[in-house]
């Protein structure tokens, strides 16, 4: 929805709850005269709207803020610890980055740089990549790819998610496997793997653990107490870092 729908609807919003609160000590025509009092004012005050819209929208995001907290919290260990995700950088870090992704993610391939910065600057971090196929059925094919390659190659794993996340080409099974491929992994042993050993389970609990976070979109981190939506850039994710080891939460 655009700004001016949102406004204008926080400001049907707002004369309806106005005009609701005196409707019993109200006859029709006062109701009426309430009304046209309320419309009027709105069109002399048309910033007022745009004000209810801010407020509106600072309460979702703050209810937003507290239901990830609550939820990474009480998913702590699914979250930083799963043993079928992929830790890059210090594997005993003292602060963890999470990051939900997405190989078809436009955003995700440039957040890249952003992970690259933080683990070169930062030799105390330690990174997990989080697989979140969001983006339809080649997404979906693709990470049941790199789930094989996680569980026959895991050191090859890293240039593999490198290569299949900036490349050109759209990931899907067929591009997933063919870079698998270049980094000597063999075909027929990826599909066995794929077939004995599905991700099913792995993204059924990633897909839980974002509803439960109120993840929507990629990427999306998990910083000490807190989730970040989207591609913040690497100047706020050291930010939280920088929290999390000062105070021991993501905003002090």
């Amino acid at each position: 929805m655009t700004r001016l729908l949102k406004t204008l609807a926080a400001g049907t919003m707002l004369a309806a709850s106005l005009a609701a609160v005196p409707a019993l000590a109200l006859d029709d025509a006062q109701k009426k005269e309430m009304g046209e009092f309320i419309r009027e004012y709105l069109i002399q005050n048309p910033e007022v709207m745009i004000e209810v819209q801010t407020a509106l929208e600072a309460k979702q995001q703050a209810e937003r803020a507290n239901q990830s907290t609550k939820a990474v919290a009480a998913y702590k260990d699914d979250i930083f610890s799963s043993p079928n995700d992929i830790v890059l950088g210090n594997p005993k870090g003292d602060v963890t980055v999470v990051e939900f992704f997405d190989y078809n993610c436009g955003y995700c391939k440039r957040a890249m740089g952003d992970m690259d910065d933080i683990l070169a600057k930062d030799k105390n971090i330690r990174f997990v990549l989080k697989e979140f196929p969001i983006l339809g059925p080649d997404s979906m094919a693709a990470h049941k790819v790199a789930d094989a390659v996680r569980i026959i190659a895991p050191e090859k794993y890293p240039e593999f998610h490198r290569q299949l996340l900036v490349g050109q080409e759209r990931a899907t099974e067929a591009t997933a496997i063919s870079v698998a491929a270049e980094l000597g992994l063999d075909e027929a042993q990826i599909r066995k793997t794929m077939t004995e050993k599905p991700n099913d389970d792995i993204v059924r609990q990633a897909y839980q653990l974002a509803n439960a976070i109120g993840i929507t979109g990629t990427p999306t981190y998990v910083v000490g107490d807190e989730a970040v939506f989207g591609a913040v850039g690497l100047d706020q994710i050291e930010d939280k870092v920088k929290n999390v080891r000062s105070c021991g939460k993501a905003s002090c």
